[in-house]
């Protein structure tokens, strides 16, 4: 195991920059998902940690050691593609054993180490098989295996499940985390999808546009969006976000008017000089509760029903001021109806000009339904 520290890592491509100037540090032993948007960096740095790129500028250590410019072989981290990146001609066996062989280890030890990480890793019984004759799921515990033989300090995984099913996913999502309780290694995890980071992470990484927008706990980060990208990143469905302008400011919150006119209470501290300005509110779909005299109205478009959970699409998807509120599975919506909602003031966010959040005074007072 080894921590990671990022202190001023950047970089540039043709004189654009994708990754602005980062500091991170991921502690001994955690498990620290990088999230966001295509294009976002995210994969950048994570392979400027594994050496596979040069940065423009600042330093990485790992374990308090400078390895900014040293090679891959030199950092003790393996990593995991999105690709598997298996030898086809190779057998299972062949393939997680390759990493030791071109290190020169013993042949009683290879051996030894590739039979423990494949029962580990529930490959035992296809050990002499080739990757052809392998499922996704399969191919991709054989990547994972081909690293962690390796007993890197730190396993680097680049959006590993990408290229899998939906039920696949969901199965690997608790195959890497039960990886991580036997293991205890540093892992640093790059994805798209919010729920393998909510779901892995010790803490997550929100980046934005190449640069690191919030870093926090899963919970910490889906409760107090510290910006408009965050918010947009984190919760599914994702949070609803209105055009609005400043009504009110004081003590005990803000008030906000909506496009429609109808009025808002938040619990977000506002200056009083933004008062009369734009600002961008924020409300997640299970935090809206029916109400006749609700502020939030609008008539179904979409309506799923999910199990337990249903969802009522308020207004033509993507317009402007399209709502989305969570009911209970047994309620009865028909398209054309119009729906009304309102929300707690401690549940609302409110995002100023340039995309930053305003400070909730307020603890939300609405549980997760």
């Amino acid at each position: 195991m080894a921590s990671v520290e990022i202190s001023g890592l950047t970089k540039g491509f043709g004189g654009v920059t994708v990754l602005q100037p980062t500091d991170l540090v991921v502690e001994d032993g955690e498990f620290l998902v990088l999230v966001g948007p295509s294009g976002c960096g995210k994969s950048t740095l994570l392979r400027m940690i594994a050496g596979l790129e040069d940065p423009s500028g600042g330093h990485v250590a790992i374990d308090g050691r400078d390895v900014t410019h040293a090679p891959p072989s030199e950092r003790g981290v393996a990593m995991v593609f999105q690709s598997y990146a298996l030898y086809p001609q190779m057998t299972v066996a062949q393939n997680i054993a390759f990493p030791l062989k071109v290190a020169g280890v013993a042949k009683r030890e290879i051996a030894e180490r590739v039979a423990a990480v494949a029962a580990m890793l529930d490959l035992s019984d296809l050990l002499d098989r080739r990757p052809r004759a392998l499922s996704g799921g399969q191919r991709q515990r054989v990547s994972i295996a081909r690293a962690v033989v390796r007993r890197p300090r730190v396993l680097l995984l680049d959006e590993p499940l990408s290229n899998l099913d939906t039920a696949l996913r969901a199965r690997m999502r608790h195959e890497f985390a039960r990886l991580h309780q036997q293991l205890g290694a540093t892992m640093i995890y790059v994805t798209h999808d919010q729920l393998e980071a909510m779901t892995l992470a010790n803490r997550i990484v929100v980046m934005s546009e190449g640069r690191v927008e919030q870093v926090g706990a899963p919970l910490d980060v889906y409760r107090r969006p510290a910006s408009l990208a965050v918010a947009a990143a984190i919760g599914s469905p994702g949070m609803n976000l209105l055009p609005v302008t400043i009504a009110q400011a004081g003590e005990d919150g803000a008030a906000v008017r909506l496009a429609g006119g109808a009025t808002v209470r938040t619990a977000a501290h506002v200056p009083a000089d933004a008062v009369g300005g734009a600002a961008t509110l924020g409300v997640r779909p299970e935090h809206l509760v029916a109400a006749a005299e609700g502020a939030f109205a609008g008539v179904v478009e979409l309506f799923e029903r999910l199990g337990p959970l249903s969802f009522a699409h308020l207004g033509a998807q993507g317009a402007i001021g399209t709502i989305v509120a969570q009911l209970p599975g047994d309620r009865a919506v028909t398209l054309g109806e119009t729906l009304r909602f309102d929300v707690a003031a401690a549940d609302t966010h409110l995002f100023a000009a340039d995309g930053r959040a305003y400070p909730l005074m307020l603890p939300p007072s609405s549980p997760v339904r």
